[in-house]
């Protein structure tokens, strides 16, 4: 199916059918509704501002902690760009020996294409990273000026770190030098060019949260601090921003 990007302002990789399904409704996140990663997402939107105008713009990984608005921030850049011609294609982790194949698609068009790889982690010896590393840069074929690649990941390099991987570490010298296997790990990582960390809230910051979601709430405030609270402490003690999401619709 031939998609026209001129109308579509998203579409998700479907490997049963091979074919990118058009996406009719995309959640209409926005950024003022992201509470508590400012820094990120002033970051993220100077990246795309510059992408979208033809300027030197970067691979970005998201990583950090489950459930600070990572993804939602990936989200709420669409909705702010997609008409300036910003577009988005999602794609799984294990389809990713797809993507190649995908851009080659896209990459002639006129429309800006953000891949969206939402937890995005890899196993030690699972060998589909390295498709994405070779779209990221590490083909002969230059990269597509009109695609980037964004990710989130609960991983800051992708792919699991143990310690025996320190022991190959050697001083040669004064320089430290890696071990092979530490190499691989960081040869995909590094080929993000702007990596963004998120963290952990306080129990200020995830009633903030909270607060934005139940702006016009007349009721007493205190009151729902505490059922908050106590939705959290019930799901483990989960105090981010998607807990504050489930709650408010749990709750209202």
């Amino acid at each position: 199916m031939t998609i026209d990007w001129r109308k579509t302002v998203a579409a998700i990789w479907r490997p049963r059918k091979g074919y990118l399904r058009v996406i009719e409704s995309v959640d209409q996140i926005k950024l003022d509704q992201l509470i508590g990663i400012d820094d990120q997402k002033a970051q993220l939107i100077r990246n795309t501002e510059r992408f979208i105008a033809g300027s030197g713009a970067n691979n970005a990984l998201l990583w950090g902690s489950r459930g600070t608005g990572k993804s939602s921030l990936i989200k709420a850049i669409l909705n702010a760009f997609s008409e300036e011609g910003l577009r988005l294609i999602q794609v799984d982790r294990n389809d990713l020996v797809e993507l190649p194949e995908i851009v080659d698609d896209i990459r002639a068009l006129p429309q800006r294409f953000i891949v969206f790889c939402d937890d995005l982690t890899f196993e030690s010896g699972e060998a589909s990273y390295r498709a994405l590393k070779s779209v990221l840069d590490g083909s002969i074929e230059e990269p597509p000026a009109n695609v980037l690649i964004y990710a989130t990941s609960n991983r800051r390099h992708l792919l699991p770190e143990t310690m025996s991987e320190n022991r190959e570490a050697r001083l040669v010298g004064d320089d430290l030098h890696l071990g092979d296997t530490t190499e691989e790990k960081l040869a995909l990582s590094d080929r993000f060019g702007l990596w963004l960390s998120f963290y952990p809230v306080n129990w200020q910051g995830y009633l903030e949260i909270v607060d934005s979601y139940f702006a016009d709430y007349d009721g007493d405030r205190k009151a729902l601090h505490e059922a908050a609270k106590l939705f959290a402490m019930t799901r483990g003690g989960t105090k981010n921003g998607r807990a504050a999401r489930q709650f408010f619709n749990t709750y209202f």
